[in-house]
């Protein structure tokens, strides 16, 4: 949306360049090797216009992203302070159950590492992801007390009952079960999981019509917002 666009622009004005250097994601993706580029870079400037531009309070993100919620704060902070009062500051709201992810390598589950494991995919497809989750090479038999890190652990709490995570993790920290049943268990718990998402998908994609209205709804509603608060910030700065 070119509103977003302008905005960030305004904002890149009164944040420091140095400062991008120092976002967690850009490092991190650059130490495993993707080639940077100013869309890599500037991601932080582009989404705390993002956030900025429907006078968001309260932002829900995972603990990798709280540092870019920061950022659209300090981004905020720095335009009011030189400008007026323009942007609400928003705050972080990060649930714990939820705050990272696993993939199937065990790092943070993102499209830019290759680890995610869909919603809507393929049921073979979906089987094959989970039970390719990587593993240490421990014996069933062997205990595993720290059982919590296991990834498939760690993403059985996401979509089985509590009392069912815990069975597994219990059995998996005394020893005797082996990590192919509990993949097995994850896939059958994360399939089940999504089941009325996936109908309900299903069920949008055969009436695109109300689909389309839907967005372009969506779109205009947003659309008049961002125009208020963009001009809003224009005319604080001058521009306008």
């Amino acid at each position: 949306m070119p509103e977003v666009t302008e905005l960030a622009w305004l904002l890149s004005s009164v944040f420091p360049k140095a400062r991008l250097e120092l976002s967690h994601s850009y490092k991190d993706k650059i130490a495993k090797g993707i080639a940077p580029n100013h869309g890599l870079f500037a991601y932080p400037v582009l989404m705390a216009a993002d956030i900025l531009i429907y006078d968001s309070n309260v932002v829900p993100v995972g603990r990798d992203q709280k540092q870019h919620v920061e950022m659209t704060r300090d981004m905020a902070i720095k335009f009011n302070e030189i400008y007026g009062e323009t942007f609400i500051i928003p705050e972080a709201q990060i649930r714990d159950d939820v705050a990272v992810v696993p993939g199937t390598d065990g790092q943070k589950m993102s499209k830019s590492y290759g680890n995610t494991i869909e919603i809507f995919g393929d049921e073979k497809a979906i089987r094959k992801k989970i039970m390719g989750i990587v593993m240490d090479s421990r014996t069933p038999a062997e205990p595993k007390p720290d059982a919590d890190k296991n990834p498939a652990i760690q993403l059985l709490k996401l979509v089985a009952p509590a009392a069912v995570a815990k069975d597994f993790a219990d059995r998996l920290r005394a020893g005797g079960l082996g990590y192919g049943d509990l993949k097995k268990a994850l896939f059958e718990s994360y399939w089940n999981y999504f089941a009325e998402a996936r109908k309900q998908r299903a069920e949008l994609a055969a009436n695109p019509d109300f689909v389309n209205k839907i967005m372009s709804d969506g779109a205009h509603k947003a659309r008049t917002l961002a125009q208020k608060v963009l001009h809003r910030a224009k005319v604080a700065s001058g521009l306008i």
